[in-house]
């Protein structure tokens, strides 16, 4: 896993120079990969410490980015708690030194795939899109997602797609299963279970994003996994329209699940109030 820091001040971003030889002098923002037995908040905390002589504070978890087996990475908005700014006097094998940045001076970047990532920052820091969500310290030893699945029929009845067995539950999908390397990706994940359930050629799934995520990262390769808590939505595909009845959820091929009818009017609220405003953390994969 890789992590990234969106460290703002006012509009002012923090950047570090970096020291690497295949990118020396270039700037971009704390970032570096987790360590064993290390929390995807400790790793962030760590990479800015040690490239910035900033501590900080986790203000939420900006975005999700994927790329199968190489990384997923992790963006966090935060602010400064402690700690001095890095100088040049201390340039070790971590960083040259940092500074805050206004995005308007001149600056040699050692990648422009930051940009994203600060205005992703900003516009949180100016309008909170989704509540404040970090990782919740919860063991998991696979990498997983829980799926929160919905459709909204032509009544505006909300329905939530669950797994059968002992008891009810929302579906879980697992990275990682299989030889192929595409089945690594969170989203193959949530294709495969979605194939396995109903017929694909009928509805459109999309990932709308990520509700939160548990992580431990302790005792590695036994609780060092993620799951995430992913909201998708279904819908009927325009060409569908006309040979299924919309007034229904799709109907499902596996007797592993069923639609559940949301008659709550408060869970109901909830669900769709974070679907019409995408009011949950973006992700994004290569996939």
């Amino acid at each position: 896993s890789h992590v990234h820091c969106a460290l703002g001040f006012q509009n002012d971003v923090l950047m570090m120079q970096e020291a690497k030889p295949s990118c020396y002098q270039q700037w971009y923002l704390p970032a570096g990969r987790m360590e064993e037995n290390e929390s995807i908040v400790e790793g962030m905390r760590r990479e800015v410490r040690e490239e910035s002589g900033l501590d900080c504070e986790p203000i939420t978890l900006l975005l999700v980015q994927e790329n199968g087996p190489q990384w997923i990475r992790f963006t966090f908005l935060a602010q400064v708690s402690g700690g001095s700014m890095k100088t040049t006097a201390e340039a070790d094998e971590e960083s040259l030194q940092a500074m805050w940045w206004d995005r308007v001076s001149s600056l040699p970047l050692r990648a422009r795939d930051i940009l994203p990532l600060i205005e992703a920052g900003l516009r949180y820091k100016e309008m909170t899109c989704f509540p404040p969500t970090l990782p919740v310290d919860t063991p998991s030893h696979v990498l997983c997602q829980r799926l929160i699945v919905t459709f909204t029929d032509t009544n505006r009845d909300l329905w939530l797609l669950l797994g059968t067995g002992k008891d009810l539950h929302l579906p879980v999908t697992v990275s990682g299963v299989g030889p192929s390397e595409r089945s690594c990706y969170l989203a193959f994940a949530v294709r495969r279970l979605m194939k396995e359930c109903m017929p694909l050629s009928q509805v459109s799934v999309k990932t709308q994003g990520i509700f939160g995520l548990q992580h431990h990262g302790k005792d590695p390769g036994k609780t060092d996994g993620i799951c995430f808590n992913t909201l998708i939505s279904v819908e009927y595909k325009l060409e569908a329209v006309a040979v299924v009845h919309t007034e229904a959820p799709p109907a499902l091929e596996s007797e592993k699940f069923r639609w559940y009818k949301v008659d709550d009017p408060g869970l109901k609220a909830k669900v769709e109030q974070r679907l019409v405003s995408r009011s949950v953390i973006p992700f994004h994969s290569l996939f």
